[in-house]
């Protein structure tokens, strides 16, 4: 496989962080399409791979698998312009919000065009259930899996509802599937050295442990604000929405921006393309203090993320080594078709549910899984199919 230089792959994430509307479950979609049906980086099951070890770590899913794609290219460099090209276009815009010179007023964030990229969202995710279904569930068994899994996280509203299904179907896979042998196009070589997996192991921890107490010792604002927002990425499982409370804690009652203000941001960051996380731009160039304005922003967007780099890269240079175990070939193959059943589950729950509020809604994510899936259409005519569809039915009602 031909590699693919830094400055193409930021190339690469920053269209897809124009276009990745509908939340990190969707932004997962659009990063298969565009990376195993596309450009054939890697095929289905070392995706759901991937996949499975970023949700079992905190932080925002969608980036750390991202962020591990660019490593498998071109190692650090690769995973900092992947992160760079997808998280630009939305932290700008919010910067840019917190200026006050941001164009969303309230009926736009209901614009028809808008809702119709969030129908786009729920055929991109379609199509990566059924193609993923296909590959990582052939038989009865796996299915049963995806079936279970999808019942669980549905049933179980918590955050932690997908790290337990993903831990169920690595036991039951285990106890259940043999370790067949793995086809050789599902190893991925995500060119990072063991030194800087455990260095960035080692990192996330110490950093954890001692941003606190030095930031009480120092009484430092800047110092304050990161450590707020490090915690924040550190710690919250299942992505943008649960980090939201979080934040609130953080920001409203130390009195560093009002809760109108945040609401406000977070309006504003629920129409925006690319990792929800990003809203930690707006909080930081409101947040009162110094640095304020973009430098605050530019702290608190690093802040948010910076674990996710250190949990995406930390398991990348073991992982081709444990999978050629039989038995963590066995607990692969549940994980990979509890993958599934977590995608399908997400797919009615939130996307379907918030998308989708009429027959014509429906009718148009029908049209646009058609467009992705029979007649292979680019996403970007997809997205601005469903986006003027959208328009048409709000026009309509």
């Amino acid at each position: 496989m031909m590699l693919t230089a830094p400055p193409a792959i930021f190339w690469i994430f920053l269209r897809l962080g124009c276009t990745s509307f509908g939340g990190p479950i969707a932004h997962i979609g659009y990063l298969r399409m565009e990376f195993v049906d596309r450009r054939k980086w890697l095929d289905d099951r070392a995706f759901a791979d991937l996949v499975a070890i970023c949700q079992l770590t905190p932080g925002p899913a969608s980036s750390k698998v991202g962020i591990a794609l660019g490593a498998s290219q071109a190692g650090i460099a690769g995973a900092i312009a992947a992160w760079l090209g997808f998280t630009l276009p939305s932290a700008a815009m919010l910067i840019a919000f917190g200026y006050g010179i941001g164009t969303m007023d309230p009926e736009t964030l209901h614009a028809g065009w808008l809702h119709g990229l969030k129908i786009a969202a729920v055929a991109v995710v379609g199509q990566a259930v059924w193609t993923m279904g296909r590959q990582l569930c052939p038989d009865r068994a796996r299915a049963s899996f995806a079936i279970v899994a999808a019942v669980l996280v549905l049933g179980w509203h918590s955050a932690l509802a997908q790290i337990a299904a993903i831990v169920a179907g690595a036991i039951a896979g285990w106890r259940l599937l043999p370790g067949a042998a793995l086809p050789p196009s599902s190893h991925l070589d995500f060119r990072i050295s063991r030194r800087l997996g455990w260095t960035a192991w080692v990192l996330f921890v110490v950093l954890l442990a001692l941003l606190p107490a030095l930031a009480r010792a120092t009484g430092n604002h800047a110092l304050a604000l990161f450590d707020s927002f490090y915690r924040a990425g550190a710690l919250v499982f299942g992505g943008g929405h649960v980090v939201l409370p979080m934040l609130r804690a953080e920001v409203v009652p130390t009195g560093w921006l009002s809760d109108d203000a945040f609401l406000a941001g977070y309006g504003v960051a629920q129409a925006v393309p690319g990792p929800l996380f990003t809203f930690a731009a707006y909080l930081g160039t409101v947040a009162q203090g110094v640095p304020t304005g973009w430098a605050g922003g530019l702290l608190a967007l690093t802040a948010i993320f910076l674990p996710a780099f250190f949990l995406a890269l930390g398991p990348l240079p073991f992982w081709s080594a444990w999978r050629e175990h039989p038995t963590i070939r066995s607990c692969l193959s549940g994980v990979n078709a509890t993958v599934v059943g977590i995608l399908l589950a997400a797919l009615y729950d939130p996307i379907f549910t918030t998308s989708v509020r009429n027959p014509l809604e429906f009718a148009l994510a029908v049209a646009a899984f058609g467009l992705l899936f029979f007649w292979r259409l680019s996403p970007l005519w997809v997205v601005a199919f469903a986006a003027a569809g959208g328009e048409a039915i709000a026009l309509l009602h």
